[in-house]
């Protein structure tokens, strides 16, 4: 068959000629582009304000969501120092294990609004909508505008998109910015005008401020890619892209620069760290630690070491389809990886500066180098992570169908849609499998539904037009029949935790702590939300799933830095091991014990009780910090109940050396903290950890006072 150019079938990128000074900016935003068909834009708006709303759709469900950014969101509205610096509490002891970039929005929203569940997952929604229409934005283009509101319709019904713009991890930010990353340099490409290659680099840059890192992971295949097909001479070409690595720099570094150079006895520890220092948090912690699995501070490595699992799940080629991953991401990636290569083959031929080729491989590349990292890296890794392949899978396929269709003409197109079409309704058959109690007749549907279609499609050479439309149709529906059942199911369901999962329950075996509220291992909920989630709780309690295991689903094998307690812990069980205790007299399951939060309340909030509550906020403003707690979840469990700022000892996982114990006594001889929550844990640090010897000199030194079923230690009470 003779190689197909898209140039045959699609008009050239418009121009960027600027519109008529006399036609108002909200006729152009409704009309749309000339180019484009009336109904385009109607379509595209409307499309728009669809993912709005279901996005928006019970949203106050996941209450305070993640508690430690809540609590940071909620110290940001308080304190601008906290909110520059990205500080857990506004006294600002210690800072989130991340850049603050995420926070920034969220923080802006609680001090307008107030802080409630809708202000600080608000802005996450938006990102969202944002994401699907700078998607729309760059596929019509050059695929016209079908394949854009396809890509926006794949994007939306994504399981773990669906979770992860409603929710306040980093995530959601960061796949904004990767998505207008890949738009600007698709437009660099159209015509070779630096400012746009600029722009990208500072999209990037902002993307490092979200989640340091892993905004680097897409610069290789744009960088090649500009370097080889940008419609200009070489020497303008390498000249731009080092225009657009020093935007990236300045964009991305200010804020590291100001950090690096601020004296540290003035600033918040910077958390996650173990020498106080932003550099250090990101190459290692954040950085080059989640490759190799050597993780200072952290709850434990991967698969590193030769070993192809571990804490995290198993790695390899496959991690993407596994029973831990699959249901999260891979529905469509398939079809992806099959359009990849057709959009590839149909354009082979075409010149060097074609932008259709280019669009494939920006995407195409974008997506593989991400898929690859997260299959191997063997330190900490997230279901939710994958959530940066969702805009790359959906324009794939929104470009990639497009192009079969226009071509269905000829055997190879439509043979090659057909497949495609076949390959996903299997694909989704086998996921669906994975949870065999929800909705069971889906999956037959899907399969019969899927074959036929493709089936009518692999006729579409030879057959008449309307056989053509309902074989696609038919098809379109089964492809995406199975990701829409479980993005319906994240939607109608409360999430909350440090480790969450999208779909139903079951639909993830590495478990998620964070299903429904309590029922997925405890949570806050902001005032008043309490019983309008607790229907919520009893609909996350049905997953075994997510309840073994803790927030991890399977038992680990203990040792230094891994999860002693399995799903005990979670349950606020009281056993100790590898100073790792689980719940106890002390904790937060009803009153405020970790033992309600997994991992000893290192991954969850927890709810606290009116007494603890009471408790805390008796006499709070003569202290700097109301009260001191190992762990960042157990303290923002009481920080976000009382409004006080709550020192967070060790940071996230409790093994931060901050503050030291001399540095502690300092505090506490000041009268600077009231009381010391107990949570019989001494962090990830075991017995000789900074975490342990503070609260064993505590234990030691002062008074125990009860609050309902909660432990604290009066620091202005020494025991006589």
């Amino acid at each position: 068959m003779t190689t197909l150019h898209p140039t045959d079938r699609f008009p050239a990128p418009p121009t960027t000629a600027a519109p008529a000074a006399d036609e108002p900016f909200l006729r152009r935003v409704r009309k749309g582009r000339p180019e484009d068909p009336r109904w385009a834009r109607p379509a595209f708006l409307a499309l728009l304000l669809a993912i709005a709303l279901a996005y928006l759709w019970n949203l106050s469900a996941s209450g305070y969501a993640n508690s430690f950014y809540s609590a940071a969101v909620q110290a940001g509205s308080q304190s601008w120092k906290a909110f520059f610096f990205g500080s857990l509490d506004a006294a600002n002891a210690i800072t989130v294990d991340k850049p603050p970039a995420t926070l920034w929005p969220m923080a802006l929203s609680v001090r307008i609004f107030g802080l409630s569940s809708w202000a600080i997952l608000a802005p996450q929604v938006l990102m969202g909508v944002a994401t699907a229409g700078v998607l729309y934005a760059a596929v019509r283009r050059r695929f016209g505008a079908a394949a854009g509101l396809i890509t926006m319709v794949v994007f939306a019904l994504t399981p773990v998109a669906a979770l992860m713009f409603r929710f306040n991890n980093p995530d959601a930010l960061l796949a904004l910015l990767m998505t207008v990353t890949v738009y600007c340099v698709l437009r660099a490409l159209e015509d070779g005008r630096t400012k746009w290659l600029v722009w990208a680099g500072v999209a990037v840059g902002l993307a490092f401020l979200s989640k340091t890192l892993q905004a680097f992971l897409i610069l290789p295949p744009l960088a090649v890619l500009y370097a080889v097909c940008a419609p200009t001479t070489v020497r303008k070409r390498f000249g731009q892209l080092g225009l657009a690595a020093l935007a990236m720099v300045i964009a991305g570094g200010w804020w590291v620069a100001i950090v690096e150079l601020w004296p540290a006895s003035s600033r918040p520890y910077i958390g996650g760290s173990q020498n106080n220092s932003f550099l250090e948090l990101t190459f290692g912690y954040n950085g080059l630690g989640r490759i190799s699995g050597d993780e200072t501070g952290s709850v434990g490595g991967g698969g590193g070491g030769g070993q192809s699992g571990g804490q995290w799940g198993e790695t390899g080629i496959g991690r993407m389809f596994n029973s831990e991953i699959g249901s999260q991401i891979s529905w469509l990636l398939p079809a992806a990886l099959i359009l990849l290569l057709a959009g590839i083959w149909i354009t082979w031929k075409a010149k060097r500066t074609d932008t259709a080729r280019a669009a494939f491989l920006a995407w195409g590349g974008s997506l593989l180098m991400t898929a690859v990292v997260f299959s191997f890296m063997a330190g900490i890794f997230h279901q939710y992570y994958t959530v940066a392949l969702a805009p790359y899978i959906a324009a794939l396929v929104g470009m990639g169908v497009t192009v079969l269709w226009e071509e269905r003409a000829k055997w190879a197109a439509s043979g090659v849609l057909g497949a495609t079409v076949a390959v996903t309704a299997l694909w989704s058959y086998v996921l669906l499998g994975r949870t065999p109690d929800y909705l069971p007749w889906l999956r037959w549907a899907v399969l019969i539904g899927g074959l036929a279609g493709a089936a009518g499609l692999l006729l579409a050479a030879r057959a008449g037009r309307r056989l053509a439309f309902a074989a696609v149709g038919i098809g379109f529906v089964a492809s995406l029949a199975g990701p829409t059942a479980y993005t319906l199911s994240t939607l109608n369901t409360g999430h909350q935790g440090s480790i969450v999962t999208a779909g139903p329950s079951g639909a993830s075996t590495m478990g998620g702590g964070g299903r429904g509220g309590p029922g997925g291992g405890g949570g806050m909920q902001p005032p008043g939300q309490n019983s309008q989630n607790s229907q919520q709780s009893r609909n996350g309690q049905n997953s075994q799933a997510n309840q073994q295991g803790g927030a991890m689903g399977r038992p680990p094998t203990g040792g230094q830095g891994g999860f002693p307690g399995g799903g005990r812990q979670a349950q606020g069980q009281g056993n100790q091991q590898n100073g790792m205790p689980g719940g106890g007299p002390g904790g937060m399951a009803e009153g405020g014990m970790p033992g309600g939060g997994g991992m000893g309340g290192l991954l969850n909030g927890s709810s606290v009780s009116s007494q603890a509550k009471k408790l805390l906020e008796k006499n709070a403003d003569a202290y700097t910090w109301a009260a001191a707690a190992i762990g960042s979840q157990n303290a923002a469990s009481y920080q976000l109940a009382t409004g006080d700022p709550v020192m967070a000892i060790g940071g996230f996982n409790g093994s931060d050396p901050s503050p030291t114990l001399a540095q502690f006594k300092q505090y506490v001889e000041d009268g600077r903290i009231h009381y010391f929550i107990s949570s019989g844990t001494g962090g990830m640090g075991g017995d000789s950890g900074t975490s342990s010897k503070i609260s064993s000199w505590v234990e030691d030194t002062f008074e125990k006072v009860t609050a309902g079923s909660s432990t604290f230690y009066d620091l202005t009470r020494p025991k006589s």
